[in-house]
């Protein structure tokens, strides 16, 4: 599952990379691929814990 977030990152990167190289670029294509790269950066966010979560475990 660790790697499905890597690959989404990619995968969104490569996509949006193409979309931008042409000398017609295609918005739609870049468009989805800015969706799939901010998915696997939201779902790996979503793993690391707050700092302020650590700071109170710490206190207690």
């Amino acid at each position: 599952m660790k790697y499905l977030n890597y690959i989404l990152i990619l995968l969104g990167a490569i996509i949006a990379m193409y979309a931008k190289a042409g000398e017609e670029q295609n918005q739609y294509i870049l468009i989805a691929g800015i969706v799939v790269l901010m998915i696997g950066v939201y779902r790996i966010a979503r793993t690391i814990p707050s700092r302020r979560d650590n700071e109170q475990e710490e206190d207690n």
